[in-house]
């Protein structure tokens, strides 16, 4: 119900079965509707539900998407509480300024999962508590084509988004660059899809020096992996998802401070959002061609290390003189977007925790977005926006270029404190000359923080629905 007790046709409906009970409450001032708010009624007469939950979404003329998705978070938080076996929700009947059902639909079964999802499997005792529930979307007519394919593509992009959160989540002794690597083969498998997994030799035949350099002293094998769904025409040239795979990163000889280094496992949720975008496309079974390209390592201190002011070759050809080995993610992810140019992509996205810049100009709310073309940029903020998973466009101008000038090599792999955000995305733009290309810096957004830490499964819903218009337009 709105703010002040103003009821859904969907409550009204329940009201007039009960012969005014809702409203008789409702007069007593139990409830009045503030966003959020949530009020268990036992035994209603006249309707056969043990018990019926009102849930307040606010006022009504601002009603938006935000509002949306908190209600609908709010009353799941409840149903899961609550020790019920099944439920009913009819949130999906409120009319959500600028969306239609299907949006509702499909945004309702995404937070459905992500208010219900937990990891444990690692505890030695799990919630005794814990139980599987049934919920079901009510509608006060029949459902159409639409709102089923709605449901179904909100069903996949909930199991691509809990994928990438269980990925994010798991410690590193436990996801290495091999589990990764063993988790695409896996879904490969399931899926048809094609995967094949380089080896060190194999990235040191192609010349990937940069990608090289920031693995030397880690005990586990450094992997590229490489998986392709083929949803599309053959002929249609695939999108390329490139994910920053650093399952762990110190910062090697540039150690980084010992305070929260523990939420460094979640340096691979670029990588983890490319498995779980490709799972979910693949669910859906678009009509688009999608190549999804891995590097992934660990970045460690040790006597084999890349040191300070060395110099590597990366496989275009260009040389970065590396003044900070923690500036490790582009060194990767350069290696990779040159590795990209073999597809002949229609676009390349790569996403990647890569700034703690980012994390201070947007804080955890949006992510970073860079492109080198204004198209694909637009597309790809269009994407967010109606996933409810934002970014924001960033510059990437040439006049930042020169912050990340070597005297001794082509270019150096930081830029100094302004700006570190961009001219990161600068230092990548250098090996994205030949295909449209966009960069997503998700260093504020891939995870929380604090007590209710935990991977979010970002940027998967904005990537998916990027997709989904990419098919829809093909």
């Amino acid at each position: 119900m709105f703010d002040p007790r103003r009821l859904t046709d969907a409550a009204k409906s329940l009201d007039r079965a009960s012969n005014g009970h809702i409203a008789s409450i409702l007069r007593r001032g139990d409830l009045n509707g503030k966003l959020g708010s949530t009020l268990w009624l036992y035994s209603a007469p006249g309707v056969t539900a043990e018990r019926v939950l009102l849930v307040g979404l606010g006022k009504q003329e601002e009603f938006d998407s935000k509002a949306y998705r908190d209600a609908a978070r709010s009353a799941v938080r409840a149903v899961n509480e609550s020790g019920a076996s099944n439920a009913l929700l009819y949130l999906a009947e409120s009319t959500v300024k600028g969306h239609d059902r299907a949006w509702n639909v499909m945004q309702l079964a995404i937070i459905t999962a992500d208010a219900s999802y937990r990891f444990d499997q690692l505890k030695s005792k799990h919630d005794q508590l814990r139980h599987q529930i049934k919920i079901d979307i009510g509608l006060q007519d029949k459902p159409t084509a639409e709102l089923t394919q709605a449901l179904h593509r909100g069903v996949a992009l909930a199991d691509g988004t809990s994928l990438a959160k269980d990925l994010g989540n798991l410690p590193s002794n436990i996801c290495t660059p091999s589990y990764l690597a063993r988790q695409a083969l896996e879904l490969a498998k399931e899926h048809r899809l094609v995967c094949r997994v380089l080896e060190e030799k194999d990235m040191q035949k192609l010349g990937m020096g940069a990608l090289l350099s920031v693995t030397k002293a880690s005990h586990e094998p450094a992997k590229l992996i490489v998986l392709e769904y083929r949803g599309g025409p053959k002929k249609q040239k695939p999108v390329a998802l490139v994910g920053k795979g650093i399952t762990f990163d110190t910062g090697g000889i540039s150690l980084k401070p010992a305070g929260e280094m523990d939420e460094m496992k979640y340096d691979m949720s670029g990588a983890g959002a490319v498995l779980g975008t490709i799972k979910a496309v693949t669910q859906m079974q678009l009509g688009v061609n999608v190549v999804g390209i891995i590097p992934s390592c660990e970045n460690m201190p040790g006597g084999h290390a890349t040191k300070p002011g060395d110099i590597v070759t990366s496989m275009s050809g260009q040389t970065v003189e590396i003044l900070n080995t923690d500036a490790e993610g582009r060194l990767i992810l350069c290696d990779a977007l040159t590795y990209a140019e073999r597809f002949d992509p229609s676009a390349v996205v790569d996403i990647a925790t890569l700034t703690g810049a980012c994390v201070i100009a947007l804080g955890h709310v949006a992510s970073g977005l860079f492109a080198n073309d204004d198209e694909l940029a637009t597309q790809l903020l269009q994407a967010g926006q109606q996933a409810w998973d934002r970014a924001w466009h960033m510059p990437l101008w040439d006049d930042y270029q020169d912050q990340i000038k070597s005297p001794f090599a082509d270019m150096a792999n930081i830029g100094g404190r302004p700006a570190g955000s961009v001219t990161a995305a600068c230092f990548l733009s250098r090996f994205a000359k030949k295909f449209k290309w966009a960069h997503l810096d998700i260093a504020g957004t891939a995870w929380r923080s604090g007590k209710d830490k935990g991977s979010t499964g970002r940027p998967v819903p904005l990537l998916t629905t990027f997709l989904i218009h990419r098919a829809e337009r093909n």
